[in-house]
Parts: structure tokens; C-alpha cells; sequence
């Protein structure tokens, strides 16, 4: 008895640890998703997917984490079951996603022109170029913040406000570019942020690809933990039901 109450503590305290890592998922997913969504509106709709993949995993994670821990409160065979096989499952989807995403970033280190050529979001570098060209006022406002959030100011930088068709005062650049914020500090261009927003974006992206990919790998293999403990648990709950029965 001793023995099925450890390893039902242990499989409890693994769906636990597993529904934190889901929560964290999809908090994370949710908070970034604002970013993602401006980042969609000027550089590509694809972009707007990463902060959707997290929620979407997150979500999945803490639904299967409450079923574990149903079987285990439950001593449910079939629950423990279900909740082993959709694990195992997430496993071997979070190892595929774990090394596509780390493929996808190393590509973008030794030539980061690659990212312009993901499918969806071909003219990733041009639709930006284009947008700080424009600067239409349906879009300002995601410009504006892009600037804000990630410090940048332009495409490839502050001079491209002097070529804006939609921005007036070529002798200044937007307040959003400037390092220290204020009424009209963008009129002094000298203090505005050097790096472009694509540089910036592509920054953005990476360290967050970078991250997802370890956080895969590293869940993947947490997980295996959980599926050797809850095979065992449900070896137990069978035997306990035999024994009962006899």
C-alpha cells in the first residue's frame, strides 16, 4: 500500500509540475501576443502565429495535466492511460517542433536574409520598408509602438524617416524613435535610436525561437520522467483492482 500511495504522490506531483509549465505557456503566449499582433500588422501575418502556438500548447498541456490528475485522485486506469498516450504524443511534438525551430534559428544566424523567405511572409524585409514608407495612419499607431518596444527606429534605421512619404517633417523622425522619450524629442535626429526595426525584429524573433526550442527539448524530456512514473502508477492501480476483485 505504502508503495502504490508513493508512486500516486509521485504521478500527482509530476501533473503539477506539468500543468505549471502549461499555465506558464499560455501566459507567456497571451502577454506576447499584443507584440506579435502589431509585429503582424507591418512585418507579415505569419509572425502573429508563434504567440497562437504557445497559447495552443499551453492550453493542451493544462487539459492533459487535469486529466492525470483525475486518474491519479480517482485511481482511474483508463484515465491514466489516456493521459499517458496523449503524453507521449506531446512528446514526439514538442521534440518535431524542438528541432524544426532550432533549424529555422540556425538558419538565421549564419544568414539572416532568411527569414524574409518563410512562406506567408515573403516580403517580410519590403513589407517593412514599405509600411515606414507609407506610414499610413491604420498603421501608425503599430509602427509607433514596434518603435517603442523594441527601440528601433525605421526599416534599416532613423534615416528612413527623411524618405517617408506619410511622414511630413523629413528633418525629424517620429518621438516613438527617440531613446529618451518626450514631446517632440524626435526633432533632434541625432538622438534617436540607430538600429532599424527589421534588425530589431529579427533580434525579436530569434532569442524568442531560440527559447521556445530549449523549452521543447527540455519539456520533452521532463516528460519522459512522467511517462516511466505514470506507466508504473497504472501497473499499480491494475494490480490494486485485481486484488480487490480476488
Amino acid at each position: 500500500m505504502c508503495t502504490f500511495c508513493s508512486f500516486k504522490c509521485g504521478f500527482i506531483f509530476f501533473n503539477m509540475v506539468f500543468m505549471a509549465s502549461g499555465v506558464a505557456l499560455l501566459t507567456i503566449g497571451v502577454l506576447n501576443n499584443p507584440t506579435f499582433q502589431e509585429l503582424g500588422e507591418i512585418a507579415g501575418k505569419t509572425l502573429t502565429k508563434i504567440a497562437i502556438v504557445l497559447i495552443a500548447v499551453g492550453s493542451i498541456i493544462t487539459v492533459v495535466s487535469i486529466l492525470g490528475c483525475l486518474g491519479a485522485f480517482f485511481d482511474n486506469y483508463k484515465l491514466v492511460l489516456s493521459f499517458l498516450c496523449c503524453l507521449v504524443i506531446i512528446i514526439l511534438m514538442e521534440i518535431i517542433t524542438g528541432a524544426i525551430v532550432y533549424t529555422f534559428y540556425s538558419k538565421m544566424i549564419l544568414n539572416p536574409s532568411a527569414l524574409a523567405n518563410i512562406k506567408g511572409s515573403l516580403n517580410y524585409m519590403d513589407k517593412m520598408k514599405m509600411v515606414i514608407s507609407e506610414y499610413s495612419p491604420e498603421k501608425r499607431a503599430a509602427i509607433d509602438r514596434i518603435q517603442e518596444k523594441l527601440k528601433c527606429c525605421g526599416a534599416d534605421g532613423p534615416d528612413d524617416w527623411a524618405t517617408s512619404v506619410g511622414w511630413e517633417d523629413h528633418e525629424a523622425t517620429p518621438d516613438s524613435c527617440c531613446v529618451e522619450k518626450g514631446a517632440g524629442c524626435g526633432k533632434e535626429k541625432d538622438k534617436a535610436n540607430k538600429k532599424g526595426c527589421i534588425k530589431a525584429i529579427y533580434l525579436f524573433l530569434g532569442k524568442r525561437l531560440m527559447a521556445v526550442g530549449v523549452i521543447c527539448i527540455c519539456l520533452a524530456i521532463a516528460e519522459c520522467f512522467g511517462v516511466f512514473i505514470g506507466a508504473l502508477f497504472s501497473c499499480k492501480i491494475k494490480q490494486k483492482d485485481y486484488d480487490n476483485m480476488s
